[in-house]
């Protein structure tokens, strides 16, 4: 569990943003009335009224807790098993609407803008700030990174992130990976393994090159996983988070 984390399972609220998915190219749902509800306690899933579905649901048959599973069809594009009804849901706010598999859809918007992996919170927010705060990063005991000049991110959840220039990091010791993943608030970010004590530690420092807009301050920047490595903080060694990245 991350830092300041709040458990908002089994929550759910109004959205009030526009959300469209699509299909093969072909507009599956678009609603100005989506539901958030909280199955985990990370992330919200839009849960979408059926009268606002564009695409055909047929039948698939039993599905969870319950409910009935639909492949959707539209256009000559289909996702089997891609949409989840409960509609003799003992939760009233549940029976009128659909569930649709975030990565059986190609694409979803929230209002005019593409949104990725899952739909965002309206309880996390990250902020990025300029600090002159000098910042240490050792890997086996081999300093890696160090500046005065780092960007810090707060974000909800998640212990302080400490993004540093390239030019204060030691690039000749880390070694791109294929590795991308992708954040819905700060975009896609590509991976370096780091080479120190004799060995090949992957995956420890990331970096976004084009991020999203609300973490623009941080592109190109470097980051290491404060779970795995070292940090001091003005000469003061940080005590290593406990998170789901551990």
């Amino acid at each position: 569990m991350g830092i300041g984390h709040v458990d908002l399972r089994g929550r759910i609220e109004p959205g009030v943003r526009r959300v469209r998915a699509y299909l093969g190219g072909a507009l599956v749902v678009d609603t100005t009335a989506p539901s958030l509800v909280w199955e985990n306690s990370y992330y919200p899933t839009y849960y979408l009224p059926v009268a606002d579905v564009r695409a055909e649901l047929v039948e698939d048959g039993p599905g969870r807790d319950g409910g009935t599973v639909y492949t959707v069809r539209v256009d000559g594009a289909q996702a089997p098993g891609a949409a989840l009804r409960h509609a003799d849901s003992p939760v009233e706010e549940l029976r009128d609407l659909v569930r649709l598999d975030w990565n059986a859809m190609d694409a979803w918007f929230e209002e005019d803008e593409e949104v990725f992996v899952h739909p965002r919170s309206p309880y996390t927010r990250v902020d990025v700030l300029p600090s002159s705060r000098n910042v240490r990063v050792e890997v086996d005991g081999v300093t890696v990174a160090e500046s005065s000049s780092p960007r810090l991110l707060f974000e909800t959840g998640l212990p302080v992130r400490y993004y540093l220039p390239k030019t204060h990091v030691r690039m000749d010791l880390l070694e791109h990976t294929d590795t991308i993943t992708r954040c819905p608030y700060k975009g896609d970010a590509e991976y370096w393994a780091v080479r120190a004590g004799g060995e090949v530690h992957k995956d420890l420092a990331w970096s976004y090159p084009t991020p999203l807009e609300e973490s623009r301050n941080v592109a190109g920047l470097v980051c290491f996983y404060s779970e795995k490595v070292d940090i001091f903080v003005d000469g003061v060694k940080q005590d290593r988070p406990k998170t789901k990245f551990a």
